[in-house]
């Protein structure tokens, strides 16, 4: 496992290496979740693509860090970690609140961003009403307590099968994150508006959205993607929030045709 402290929060990250020529992808994890949901995709792209993954601060081995903490905190955390990589020029995924951050972090570091693709998110998620609401659940009666609500956004009914292992294992992902963190994350989206950085963007963007997605829907994507100046979209099927666990290999042929239109950059670290 590898670790570094970076605004004074220690960050659990791992990257994985590809021929120096390679372009550089950078995973952003989404609320409640750690920087695993991306295994189904990472394998099929390791070697032609470097990876860098990273837990969030307050999810997963990372830090909670100060409370409250912004998205902004987090796009500084993700520049901070791509500095000491010695990262430039990525390409950079974020899914949910982590698109959010890849959003910000462009705003933010242009210089880090070759290409943006995001993930089931938008340029503002959700009310101020609907993550209060939340966040008080959360507070009276913990994590666990919202858990069939939130998994019926993350994935179809065909995922959440009783007998489906994997199902029962992403509903411990969720309840087994700090508290302290997830209800900061919740704060930190709720306050988020990146309509105008939309607006801004300024490289290659990819925007996926799955057709049965409850947390982002797709006219909300579809909504972001047309902020943004020459932004791609597209729509997997029989898929909900999570694509990169519940259709991982659409997700990643949507990927591929993108990274191969994008233009040369430099390469991996």
């Amino acid at each position: 496992m590898q670790f570094a402290r970076i605004n004074d929060v220690t960050i659990h990250y791992q990257v994985i290496g590809a021929p120096a020529d390679r372009p550089v992808i950078v995973f952003i994890n989404s609320l409640g979740t750690d920087f695993r949901i991306w295994r189904d995709v990472v394998v099929r792209l390791a070697g032609d693509y470097a990876v860098v993954l990273y837990d969030k601060r307050g999810h997963g081995l990372s830090d909670v860090g100060q409370l409250p903490s912004s998205i902004e905190d987090h796009a500084t955390d993700l520049a901070g970690l791509l500095d000491l990589l010695s990262v430039k020029d990525a390409v950079i995924l974020g899914l949910s609140v982590g698109g959010l951050i890849a959003q910000s972090l462009h705003q933010r570091r242009p210089d880090l961003v070759r290409a943006l693709i995001l993930s089931n998110t938008a340029h503002k998620i959700g009310t101020a009403e609907s993550w209060n609401a939340r966040i008080a659940a959360v507070e009276k009666d913990g994590i666990a307590s919202i858990v069939d609500a939130i998994m019926e956004r993350w994935f179809t009914p065909a995922f959440r099968r009783p007998e489906n292992t994997a199902y029962s294992g992403y509903c411990n992902m969720l309840t087994r994150q700090p508290v302290g963190g997830y209800i900061a994350a919740c704060e930190a989206i709720r306050d988020a508006d990146l309509t105008q950085a939309a607006k801004s963007i300024a490289v290659p963007t990819l925007c996926i959205v799955g057709d049965q997605d409850g947390s982002t829907p797709p006219d909300l994507v579809l909504s972001t993607a047309r902020l943004i100046p020459g932004a791609r979209y597209e729509v997997i099927p029989d898929c909900a929030h999570i694509p990169c666990v519940e259709q991982p290999e659409a997700l990643t042929a949507i990927m591929r045709a993108f990274l191969t239109s994008l233009p040369p950059g430099e390469s991996s670290p």
